[in-house]
Order: C-alpha cells, then structure tokens, then sequence
C-alpha cells in the first residue's frame, strides 16, 4: 500500500483541488504559467505536501494532492492561495492594476478526497487541457450571427 506516517499515525489522504484567478480571468498563460507553478510547488515542499500531478489551465488550477492529516484542507487553501497571491503580486507588479489589494484568487474553491480513484484522477488532470481544447473545437460553429442577432443559414457555412 502506499501509506505514509508519521509518529502514531499511517495515513493515506489524497485530494483533488480546483481553484480560479478573481473573475476566472485568463491570465495563467506562458511564463506566468511556469512561475505560478514554481510557487504552488515551493509552498507545498515546505508543509510537506505532495503533489502528485498539477494542470495550470488557461483559467483554473487542477491539483492532486497529498496532504497530512495534521493539516486541514481550509487551512492547506488558505495557504496556499494567501501565499502565492502576496508572491505573485511582488513578482509581477502589474497585476496590482487588475487585481487590487492583492486578491489574485477568487474566494471558493473545489476539493474532493480521491480514495481508491486516485489513477483516474490523475489522468483526467493530465489530460485536461486536450480536452478543454476539444471542447472549444466543437463549439466553433455560430447559428446566431453575432452583429445582427438573426439566425445563420446553415447551409452556407
């Protein structure tokens, strides 16, 4: 099994975190991307969370993580999200133009214990951005043209 321990305590708690710029604005692009993910990983290292697999989306964050049970998941967000929004904004002080007061991150965000679908998860993270991607492919067809508001003939396209 893969249980990890601490002093009197075996423990197996995976988790998977969805979380979101302020305003789902996509602003997690090229080299933002890489240093957003450099600062989620140096801020788990440092309370010994695992990351097991990560996806920084055009505009939410996909984490499978695994985390002690001396850690709460509020408490483990909290950080995480509080951390990296004070060292993004010294690293990019532009951003305080669209941000403000230092809220990079919107306020909620989405956790699941992972259990025994551990591997599904992980793949599905893994394989997020191809499907998003598809999903965009498909829905590229207009029927309502979007200067006139009248239908388009679908004949033409």
């Amino acid at each position: 099994m893969d249980n990890n321990s601490l002093s009197h305590t075996s423990w197996n708690c995976k988790y998977h975190i969805v979380f979101a710029p302020k305003y789902r604005r996509q602003v997690i692009y090229g080299r933002l991307k890489q240093d957003i993910g450099k600062i989620l990983r140096d801020l788990c290292d440092r309370k010994g969370i695992s990351i097991i697999e990560a996806e920084c989306c055009p505009d939410h964050i996909h984490m499978l993580l695994e985390i002690p049970p001396k850690y709460s998941i509020s408490q483990t967000m909290g950080y995480l999200k509080g951390k990296s929004s004070l060292i993004i904004f010294d690293r990019h002080a532009n951003l305080k133009y669209k941000y403000g007061n230092r809220h990079f991150w919107c306020r909620g965000y989405y956790v699941d214990t992972a259990g025994k679908n551990a591997k599904k998860i992980q793949e599905y993270i893994k394989n997020q951005l191809k499907e998003d991607y598809m999903a965009d492919q498909i829905s590229i067809k207009e029927f309502v043209d979007p200067f006139t508001g009248e239908q388009v003939n679908k004949s033409k396209k």
